[in-house]
């Protein structure tokens, strides 16, 4: 049972030219290329691919999953021939440096295609997904000759990459890493110690797997402050650039999960002989003790395709639902009392099936946004936008990771609760976007960590400054829809829902100096509130776009008119939480932080 992935091609075209500024993005220098035209294929033949070749897969991975034989570890059938295509697409590279193999088209274009993947098979993307991060923290830190021996071979996907930070001891306190890494006299180090939870730590996908490795160096001081980013190929490279003799690096155990079972998630074993005239050969990325820093390249980029992860999963999801639904005959009509319906016709069916595509869509116009945001301060020559895209990628990282995957969860709960029993068992499939999501809430930082880092880093640190320049921005949409046409009441919503956020911010400031506890306890609340309040801009800026008669020429009368329904829905069904999360930030805060008897 289930149903194939269709791509949202109708979506992520509005979303892309009305909204995330695709033709400003096409001027920029190095953007060039990605006009219209070429845009429209590359999401044509994604879609085609996903679809045709990951989505079929999808089922598969989760019954077979991984196997640990003999020190090897084996992927699902099918996974080897389907990244060969993948890699000779040129899909690896999408939107890295063509000097290297790469494609280099926006990330406003790759963000979308990123999408169809996860929605098609993430188990699958796990692997090509961790490439943009890493190959991007080697070119801004790594030597010379580390960029022409990896870069190309990265980039093209002929070689396959990991990032090793976790350790059993350390989970996401980085400060606690004890791998150990003792310099050689022929300027390469030796590495020794265990990381877990590596996701395509071994596999039998391509013939050298690069690995990025935390650890510490003798002379360290303690900390985050003494970490260093070390890289460890799998296989030694050859001076023709061939793989050569095995490094002492290996994958000790594969986890059992919940999820993506498709995709080996790994406990890996570096320099089992230890001492230091032991352990894997690795090269210094960057500056000693910089370590943490070159990291923060990769987990941007890497919580950026969380993020994009819950929307693709939820899509998934939702399409699946919607077949569901419209195919299902159960039950009478809840107002006419008719017999032999489609359950999409009961009101709360059909409640469910809004909230869940209001839901992917604001978080897709806010992701989508976010990486023109990328692409102005990457690109851009006017350094005033490029610094003000900048603040707001940095504002927002936390909320495209940690709010988009815990609106994913809703929506695969929902898709179950729309299946009835049927959900609950697995033979439908739903069960596995389920299964497979709850994990995005949780790796590349918990939605804890994402909100502390929020009010902390965010927030706190600049005074609120960055925000307050947001919430200029979601005002003048608020104007905007004051004078259009039927959107008034979109407007007095979104007004509402800025005034909540700004009382919520005033109060984090007021209290952040002498009052932090509670200030961090009501962390998530406002992740929540700022994520809700951000959807509903940018579907308020989805509901002007199609507004316009131009859309309707371009679009389809019956499509953007759908769009401006969908914009009311979420403004009035779901942004009116505004209010109340702004209530539980204080509310959350000064109870959770002065509680002392409430757990038993």
């Amino acid at each position: 049972m289930g149903v194939s992935y269709t791509a949202p091609l109708n979506d992520m075209r509005f979303l892309l030219r009305e909204v995330a500024g695709l033709e400003r993005i096409s001027k920029l220098p190095g953007c060039e290329e990605a006009t219209p035209e070429l845009t429209d294929a590359v999401l044509e033949e994604a879609g085609k691919f996903a679809a045709g070749v990951l989505a079929p897969l999808n089922r598969v991975g989760d019954r077979s999953g991984c196997r640990l034989e003999d020190g090897k570890v084996h992927t699902p059938e099918g996974w080897t021939d389907a990244y060969r295509q993948f890699a000779a697409g040129g899909w690896v590279g999408l939107g890295l440096w063509p000097e290297y193999g790469g494609q280099g088209l926006p990330k406003c274009v790759a963000t979308p295609v990123l999408e169809m993947w996860c929605s098609a098979n993430m188990a699958f993307t796990m692997l090509p997904q961790l490439c943009p991060g890493e190959t991007e923290a080697i070119h801004l830190a790594g030597s010379d000759a580390l960029k022409s021996t990896y870069l190309q071979k990265l980039v093209t996907g002929e070689w396959a990459c990991t990032m090793n930070l976790t350790e059993p001891q350390a989970g996401s306190d980085l400060a606690a890493v004890r791998t150990r890494a003792v310099p050689q006299a022929d300027g390469s180090y030796r590495i020794s110690g265990q990381k877990i939870f590596i996701s395509y730590g071994d596999h039998d996908i391509t013939p050298n797997i690069v690995h990025l490795v935390l650890a510490r160096l003798p002379d360290a001081p303690p900390g985050v402050k003494g970490i260093s980013m070390f890289l460890v190929p799998k296989y030694l490279v050859n001076a023709d650039g061939t793989p050569g003799e095995r490094n002492d690096v290996r994958c000790v155990g594969l986890e059992h999960k919940l999820g993506i079972n498709g995709s080996p998630t790994c406990a890996m074993s570096f320099g089992e002989n230890g001492g230091d005239s032991g352990g894997a050969a690795g090269w210094l990325v960057g500056e000693a003790n910089r370590g943490l820093e070159y990291m923060f390249v990769m987990m941007n980029d890497a919580r950026f395709g969380v993020g994009v992860q819950g929307i693709g999963l939820g899509e998934s999801a939702y399409q699946q639902a919607l077949a569901f639904a419209r195919e299902r005959v159960q039950g009478r009509d809840a107002v006419t009392g008719a017999l032999g319906q489609p359950i999409i016709n009961h009101p709360d069916v059909k409640r469910m099936l809004l909230t869940m595509r209001a839901r992917i869509m604001a978080a897709r116009a806010v992701a989508y946004t976010a990486a023109g945001w990328f692409d102005i301060a990457r690109h851009s020559a006017d350094k005033e936008a490029a610094a003000k895209a900048r603040r707001y990628v940095d504002l927002l990282m936390p909320v495209v990771k940690g709010w988009s995957t815990e609106l994913c969860q809703q929506v695969c709960y929902d898709a179950i609760q729309i299946h009835g029993g049927m959900g609950f068992v697995e033979e439908t499939g739903i069960a596995q976007h389920y299964r497979d999501a709850r994990i995005i809430t949780i790796y590349e930082g918990t939605t804890g960590i994402q909100a502390n880092d929020l009010v902390g880093r965010k927030i706190l640190r600049e005074n609120g400054v960055t925000l307050r320049e947001l919430i200029i921005d979601i005002r003048d949409t608020v104007e905007q829809l004051a004078k259009a046409d039927g959107l008034q009441p979109m407007a007095t919503r979104l007004e509402e829902d800025v005034a909540a956020l700004e009382r919520a911010l005033e109060w984090i400031l007021a209290n952040g100096r002498d009052h932090l506890a509670a200030v961090l306890a009501g962390a998530v609340p406002f992740l929540h509130l700022l994520g809700s309040v951000c959807g509903s801009w940018q579907l308020a800026r989805v509901a002007l776009a199609a507004n316009k008669p131009a859309s309707r020429d371009a679009y389809g009368a019956d499509y953007v008119s759908g769009l401006i329904e969908l914009a009311r829905f979420y403004a009035h069904a779901l942004a009116v939480q505004a209010p109340a999360l702004a209530a539980a930030i204080v509310g959350a805060g000064e109870t959770v932080a002065d509680s002392r008897f409430a757990l038993p």
